[in-house]
């Protein structure tokens, strides 16, 4: 396997800190992966592993230029609780998943 695939999913600036009353659409680098992301899909679980996208994300990940992806607004989180953002996108064919976590505080 390449070493371009064998570097570290989780994101550099994780764990992110948010604010409960916050609306973010952070952007994901992926260029230690290539460029031209596409089937770009964004799932938030809760602490339990529980998928609470629905209630949590509003809008679509798109890619942002050709290495950066932006996430959906993330939003109405609990404080105090921790969720992990889980971004799979193609590259090359390639199926590809990064991943952060979020502390959500007051």
């Amino acid at each position: 396997m390449s070493e371009q695939w064998t570097r570290l999913r989780e994101w550099v600036e994780s764990p992110l800190v948010q604010g409960e009353d916050e609306s973010i659409s952070y952007l994901l680098d992926v260029s230690e992966w290539g460029s031209d992301p596409t089937g770009i899909t964004v799932v938030v679980k809760d602490e339990d592993g529980v998928d609470v996208t629905g209630t949590v994300t509003t809008g679509s990940p798109s890619q942002y230029t050709e290495t950066v992806i932006q996430l959906p607004f993330i939003h109405s989180l609990t404080a105090g609780e921790q969720y992990r953002v889980e971004v799979k996108f193609t590259l090359s064919g390639n199926i590809l998943e990064a991943y952060g976590h979020i502390l959500a505080e007051v």
